[in-house]
């Protein structure tokens, strides 16, 4: 078994993810590991230092889940997959998962003329179904580009489904 979960923030790729590996025993990649140094999401490590990190994990794991997305910085990544799983979420439950996630992470905020409290991260993730640019990272055009490139299988799932629904979706693919 070896998927890869992509999908806008706030559609549940890593809770998917971790949910699969406990349930099937087998590792959970979260690329966001790849590129942030820790729990701060405010410093990157470099490319180099990624893909060292990606191939130790290729070499060492012989099945896996991978939640999100190295395509940026490395497009051949999770080549090996056997199957890449697509989220999809309606847009406000996204954008209100997300905004109750910066608060628990206490993310600092602006309060801007609609007296909603925003922040970088918000503003960017409100792009995800408006960017039209493939090159740009984490958007829906970057992810249909990689569906439409993948040797793997393509399951998208609506991620307003449970944990138990989708993990059945996906092991129904491997039946």
């Amino acid at each position: 078994m070896k998927i890869q979960i992509i999908g806008g923030s706030g559609t549940g790729k890593s809770t998917l993810g971790k949910y699969i590996s406990e349930k099937e025993k087998i590792k959970w990649i979260d690329t966001d590991n790849y590129l942030w140094k820790d729990n701060s999401f405010t410093e990157n490590f470099s490319v180099e230092e990624r893909k060292k990190m990606y191939q130790k994990d290729m070499e060492i794991h012989k099945e896996y889940v991978a939640s999100g997305s190295i395509f940026s910085w490395c497009p051949d990544g999770f080549r090996n997959r056997d199957l890449l799983v697509f989220l999809f979420l309606d847009e406000k439950v996204r954008m209100d998962r997300l905004q109750k996630r910066e608060i628990e992470r206490k993310s600092q905020f602006s309060q801007m003329n609609t007296g909603e409290n925003t922040n970088d991260f918000l503003e960017w993730c409100k792009t995800y179904l408006t960017a039209t640019e493939k090159e740009i990272t984490g958007t829906y055009a970057e992810h249909a580009y990689q569906m439409e490139l993948s040797k793997s299988s393509v399951l998208k799932l609506d991620a307003s489904l449970s944990l138990e629904e989708l993990h059945v979706e996906i092991l129904n693919f491997y039946s």
